[in-house]
């Protein structure tokens, strides 16, 4: 990128003051609101909250906005106006804590008590700003004033602690000029690679339905010698035992949590299991190599009975909301089938709904999978062998964060965060923090 490099070489000797936000910016807390004030016609405030900023793309989204009764006490500072920065305030999640939104146009939003807005003055760039807080220093600065084992909260305190880069501190015109150089460069990279993985993400979209369309068309078998068979004819579900995420060790029992399943398609190895207490091994049960894992409850019907197939080299220990399947397929070929849109459509058959989303174990045992050539078992595993060995390429290509389009869309960001440090990189003052 020739203009970044070229900006690089010319801020070199460019005098520069760390100074506190305080004493450049404001900083607002988003109005208070209980359960009662929500609009029951959607006649009122809209209110954004922390789950209106993406977590890694630094925008808006709109969709579950509050909306509160007109006569909920509000201040006309808690109405979003163009040149702010929305920023996440409060959460039990310290990830969620410092992520960013910049407000490119006066709106109708307010925002809520667990958010805060950052209102810059006349010798700061609101656009400069906002990358500054996307940026590491930030989140070093965030790392180092709060606690993470109570709830975290952006004060005024610690929000107007956090020490910026003013280039050109007494001359304003000059500083804004240079402000405003970075800011042309960073969004124009920003928003090359945003075209970027748009048109990539695009393209992975389509490589999906490819997939799911190929891997569907494959195992239905059409014209082919095939029975379909109740999985609980062909094994059994062995249910797991209790242990929580405060059990996981660096060294210890393998174990698979059922939350860790719901990102995972395909296979589990040793290489990516947990570790829970020693002390545990007699109290828990064990998926054995070939079993297929699968999850027993899920916020959405989708998430309730998601597989893994299990080929560690040894037992590994399942949690009581999910269930190792036994059988005497082949793994990979049994989990690929429960991934089919024919299996997902019966298993919601067998889930129970509410809250929290269950299976129910004796309802999908009934749910049939293909088995190719039932009456010849060296035949049947071969042909399982070669559908597994065509859907492992196609999903290489397709759900691989390492391979292809996926690997390419994180290097894209990377490169963009890339050029962000390295043009926010000032020197610093002494007796201010690296």
């Amino acid at each position: 990128m020739r203009s970044a490099d070229f900006l690089e070489s010319r801020l070199d000797g460019v005098e520069v003051e760390w100074k506190a936000l305080g004493d450049v910016a404001e900083y607002v807390r988003g109005l208070v609101y209980n359960k009662s004030s929500e609009s029951s016609d959607d006649q009122g405030y809209k209110v954004l909250r922390a789950n209106n900023i993406t977590l890694t793309g630094s925008s808006l989204n709109f969709d579950d906005v509050k909306v509160v009764d007109f006569d909920t006490k509000v201040k006309g500072s808690q109405k979003l106006h163009k040149g702010d920065i929305l920023i996440s305030a409060a959460s039990g999640s310290r990830e969620h804590v410092g992520k960013v939104a910049f407000i490119g146009a006066d709106t109708d939003f307010y925002f809520g008590g667990f958010m805060g807005v950052v209102r810059c003055g006349e010798s700061l760039s609101s656009r400069f700003l906002f990358h500054i807080l996307t940026s590491d220093m930030f989140q070093k600065h965030l790392d180092e004033m709060l606690n993470s084992s109570t709830i975290n909260n952006l004060s005024s305190a610690v929000m107007g602690a956090f020490k910026i880069p003013l280039p050109c501190p007494n001359r304003l015109k000059k500083s804004l000029e240079i402000q405003a150089e970075i800011v042309r460069i960073l969004d124009d990279f920003a928003e090359l690679t945003a075209e970027l993985t748009a048109e990539l993400t695009a393209e992975l979209t389509a490589r999906k339905i490819q997939y799911n369309h190929y891997r569907d068309r494959l195992l239905r078998f059409e014209g082919g010698e095939v029975e379909w068979k109740p999985m609980g004819e062909i094994g059994n579900f062995i249910r797991g035992k209790r242990f929580t995420k405060a059990d996981f060790v660096d060294d210890g029992i393998s174990a698979i949590h059922y939350g860790e399943i719901y990102t995972r398609y395909g296979v589990w190895t040793d290489h990516a299991v947990s570790k829970v207490r020693a002390d545990m091994k007699g109290s828990l049960r064990y998926a054995k190599p070939n079993d297929v894992v699968l999850t027993g409850v899920g916020e959405t019907v989708e998430d309730v009975g998601k597989a893994v197939a299990w080929i560690g080299g040894g037992n590994v220990a399942i949690h009581d909301d999910s269930y190792a399947f036994r059988h005497s397929m082949n793994p990979k070929y049994i989990s690929y089938a429960m991934q089919t849109a024919a299996f997902i459509d019966e298993k919601a058959k067998h889930v129970s709904r509410g809250k929290v989303n269950r299976l129910l174990v004796d309802g999908i045992a009934k749910v049939r999978v293909p088995i190719p050539y039932p009456n010849d078992v060296e035949k049947s595993l071969a042909e399982q062998a070669r559908i597994v060995t065509l859907l492992d390429k196609f999903d290489s290509l397709t759900n691989s964060i390492t391979e292809g389009l996926p690997r390419e869309i994180e290097l894209r960001q990377k490169q963009y965060e890339h050029y962000r440090e390295l043009l926010l990189n000032f020197p610093k003052q002494h007796g201010v923090a690296a």
